[in-house]
């Protein structure tokens, strides 16, 4: 009477050991499919991070050159005209005051000035696509081209003229800064180029 009553106590034990070793499968597999879940939301959100910071790279280098080009434009204009043409002011030359100084700064009455476009005094002051870009200009000094013997004999004009032509290069030195406030992007660069008094383009040298 005894003995069907043990095989069915044994046969309910055998199937309740069967359940736990499910319900521990499925856990584990749940613990898997959670942290595979997390690691591809933390890749995504590091790939999109890395997306955005180069987009603001990319802009932030677009204004910067956009500030070099503009500075180039105003040292040609101001030695071809002999002074800052006043359609500069106030973009990019913020003030009446500032169009002196820089005129100053690019003719020669104040070379090496110690100014810079992070310290409240900058020449050229621009917004390039939500960018606040800042521009310092400063002569460094005046040298003659290496042109050849002939050239400067003939008073070649050009970059490779030499002071018979009035060939003379202008060394000046560029420096731009950028600041974005809304993603706190900041950039800065230099640069220095060689122009001359004959209309021709200034070239870059460093």
């Amino acid at each position: 009477m005894n003995r069907p009553c043990t095989g069915r106590v044994k046969m309910f034990t055998v199937l309740g050991g069967q359940n736990g070793v499910a319900f521990l499968t499925v856990m584990m597999l749940l613990l898997i499919l959670t942290v595979l879940g997390i690691a591809a939301i933390t890749v995504t959100g590091f790939e999109n991070r890395v997306a955005g910071l180069s987009r603001n790279a990319e802009a932030a280098t677009s204004a910067i050159e956009s500030c070099i080009q503009t500075a180039v434009n105003v040292i040609q204009q101001t030695i071809d005209q002999a002074d800052v043409p006043s359609t500069f002011v106030p973009d990019p030359v913020p003030t009446t005051a500032m169009r002196t100084q820089l005129a100053q700064e690019i003719l020669g009455q104040s070379d090496n000035n110690p100014d810079t476009p992070t310290t409240g005094s900058a020449n050229l002051v621009q917004s390039v696509g939500g960018y606040t870009v800042n521009g310092d200009i400063d002569r460094l000094y005046i040298r003659a081209p290496g042109g050849g013997a002939l050239q400067f004999a003939a008073g070649y004009e050009g970059m490779g003229a030499g002071a018979a032509g009035g060939g003379v290069e202008i060394l000046y030195s560029i420096a731009c800064s950028t600041t974005n406030a809304a993603t706190g992007t900041t950039a800065r660069t230099s640069a220095v180029y060689a122009c001359t008094a004959t209309g021709e383009s200034c070239q870059r040298k460093i």
